[in-house]
């Protein structure tokens, strides 16, 4: 890897870099916190662009940038109730002016600012924790309502479209020539199969034009939720390459799934993994609270689809991934990526199993909304 001093001071017209660390627990992209001296302790997020999954970069920063000055304007226009701040991580430009710097070596750098006196968590510590975390993804859904989805590029194609991870899934099943036969891929492939008739239920709500494209922020999961270190309140959400237009069902089912997950995205005991509906409630409770204006009844009705269906969905991009030998998501031990899709696949069994509880829950909210 280049230096990361030389890249990181690029991005530094004031201040010297005395520190750059490993920062987050990222899955796709180089992560590190950049530490400058003077002005005193100022520190920024710098990245390395993952292009094997990015293919074009620079449509992922102009994204980023039509998003923030949008959403910057519609808080001049309406800002937040009293005592709520909401921060869009400031993205910081080269000595010449651009929003990022190509190394050498090919690799693309860019760099934000930190949303200061906040943090993240890998899990949702309490109920009050769960209704930020909601209340963060509605405030994002609000303030890019109406923003016309066709402003931004389609940075990740056929980015949560489920029908295209499980035609990829069975394409390299069959080009793999010795095939594991273990008790763990052997659930996996019957699980798999037996949930294929409804792997496209989005899509087809879509096609139908019952659910809408909208601009979405795309990961939303719980680490990707900042919160204040002293009000305990959501101040804003990172992580965001993959702003462009999408249906908000990805990213309320990935929100939930994530959320609702009290064991957290690496789980060793996968077995013990369960959906909480408590959380769910929560959650539903915090995101409806800021982006209940702008959904339709159509939009409601899908919701239940949008968590099993999004769960589903990780799952089966791990499994493929451990097939093709973890090329897309990032592992430190060997079968980690098989490991993510057995727990990704028994929340969807828990989920499953507490339908009933879960509409109720969901038509309770609703009704409240």
């Amino acid at each position: 890897m280049f230096d990361l001093f030389t890249v990181a001071e690029h991005f530094t017209p004031e201040g010297r870099v005395v520190d750059v660390r490993e920062f987050g627990s990222g899955n796709i992209n180089d992560t590190f916190l950049v530490t400058l001296n003077p002005p005193e302790g100022k520190r920024f997020v710098l990245q390395r662009v993952n292009t094997r999954v990015f293919h074009q970069p620079h449509l992922v920063m102009r994204n980023m940038r039509i998003a923030a000055e949008h959403i910057e304007g519609r808080l001049k226009q309406k800002p937040l109730p009293a005592g709520r701040r909401w921060e869009f991580p400031l993205i910081l430009f080269t000595d010449n002016g651009g929003d990022h710097w190509t190394d050498p070596e090919g690799s693309f750098w860019r760099a934000a600012g930190l949303i200061e006196n906040a943090r993240s968590f890998d899990t949702i510590r309490n109920l009050d924790h769960a209704c930020e975390v909601g209340y963060a993804v509605g405030v994002f859904h609000a303030l890019l309502a109406d923003l016309p989805p066709e402003r931004l590029s389609d940075t990740l194609k056929g980015f949560h479209v489920t029908p295209l991870y499980l035609r990829r899934y069975d394409h390299v099943l069959q080009k793999k020539e010795r095939m594991d036969k273990s008790p763990e891929m052997t659930y996996c492939q019957r699980f798999v199969s037996k949930r294929r008739p409804w792997a496209h239920v989005l899509e087809d709500a879509k096609a139908t034009g019952k659910l809408l494209p909208r601009p979405i922020h795309g990961d939303p999961k719980v680490d990707n939720i900042m919160i204040d270190d002293s009000t305990g309140q959501a101040v804003g959400i990172v992580d965001l390459d993959t702003v462009k237009p999408g249906l908000v069902h990805y990213d309320i089912g990935d929100c939930l799934r994530s959320g609702c997950n009290a064991t957290g995205e690496e789980a060793e005991l996968w077995q013990e993994v369960r959906f909480d509906t408590d959380l769910c409630r929560a959650i539903l409770r915090g995101y409806l609270a800021a982006a209940g204006e702008f959904l339709t009844s159509d939009d409601f009705d899908y919701f239940y689809d949008s968590v099993r269906l999004i769960a589903f969905e990780l799952g089966l991009r791990f499994l493929t991934d451990h097939l093709e030998g973890d090329l897309y998501f990032k592992v430190k031990l060997q079968g980690q990526n098989l490991t993510r899709a057995l727990m990704q696949f028994r929340l969807v069994e828990s989920i499953e199993s507490q339908e009933n509880a879960i509409r109720t829950i969901l038509g309770e909210i609703r009704q409240a909304a």
